[in-house]
């Protein structure tokens, strides 16, 4: 069994406190190896390290688009399935091993900015967990911030919601458990070929929901995974997962072969009477133990990866 040291990203980011946990500073949280189709899977993503990927963002946001840059952070971590935290005591049947996704965005609008991060907690043992556990975004911008997170328990998503926004205030309600546009991500990472195709119908991405405020609860999509025929991404035989709402396309490429790294997105709906495009490409792509990484030092592999 591999060992993986792992915090809570958004801790990092949004409060700017050590990612170590309180109850054990010096030492990880066991990850579970489980058996993986893939034959590389156990040592590419049990080897005690995350990956983070940066991208060049250009965001639609108020009519006009906006520069940025997006991470994907990706690791493995055991994962408590009753009260849906990270499990940072000794392994319990209550645990799974989960890939997590930390998807940070950030980008300016004019004289302010925007900062993004969305947490997904995706089972690895898909015949035994079937759905995505959890989803958490939350979202800051200088006139306020919000949170949203959806929970899988008795087979529908419980969500809760909270904001700044008077038609949006407190939230709590169920939807069905059905796909969730978030663990498309995390999908696409453990195997391309278990993601749904067809007339489909999911939640969208709890963070395109808080930028175009709208209630999160499945809508009618028609899911394409092709090869990829354009330019603009990098990356060898790369394939596209398409995602056709009523009113929006979102279209992920990614690599064919493991470990299907993804190489960017296009998210294209109407924003303020005209329709636009966010677009986001992959620049750079590093393997390591970033929570141990947060002496003065370590800046120097931001610059590595190319984040401001």
């Amino acid at each position: 069994m591999q060992t993986i040291h792992h915090c809570w990203l958004a801790g990092c980011l949004l409060l700017a406190v050590a990612c170590s946990s309180p109850q054990s500073p010096d030492r990880g949280t066991p990850a579970t190896l489980v058996a993986h189709s893939e034959p590389d899977f156990g040592a590419y993503w049990y080897a005690g390290k995350a990956e983070l990927s940066r991208y060049t963002l250009e965001q639609a946001r108020y009519g006009s688009i906006n520069p940025g840059e997006a991470v994907l952070i990706f690791v493995t971590e055991d994962f408590l399935t009753d009260r849906q935290v990270k499990l940072e005591s000794e392994p319990t049947k209550r645990s799974t091993p989960v890939l997590k996704l930390n998807f940070s965005r950030k980008f300016v609008t004019g004289i302010y900015d925007y900062s993004l991060l969305t947490s997904v907690f995706t089972p690895i043992q898909t015949d035994r967990f079937p759905r995505t556990l959890k989803v958490t975004t939350t979202a800051q911008e200088w006139c306020g911030h919000t949170f949203s997170q959806l929970n899988y328990r008795r087979n529908r998503y419980q969500v809760a919601g909270y904001s700044y926004f008077q038609n949006e205030a407190d939230e709590a309600y169920a939807v069905e458990g059905t796909w969730l546009e978030d663990e498309l991500w995390t999908r696409i990472r453990l195997d391309p070929q278990t993601l749904p195709t067809g007339e489909i119908r999911l939640v969208p991405g709890t963070a395109a929901a808080r930028l175009r405020h709208q209630r999160l609860q499945p809508q009618p999509a028609r899911a394409e995974l092709a090869p990829f025929a354009g330019n603009g991404f990098a990356g060898t035989s790369l394939l596209a997962y398409t995602l056709t709402y009523p009113d929006r396309t979102l279209r992920i490429v990614f690599e064919k072969d493991f470990p299907h790294l993804i190489a960017g997105w296009e998210d294209t709906y109407p924003e303020r009477n005209r329709t636009l495009t966010t677009r986001a490409v992959r620049t750079r792509t590093m393997r390591t133990d970033y929570w141990a990484k947060n002496a003065p030092r370590d800046t120097t592999l931001r610059t590595e990866l190319g984040i401001k």
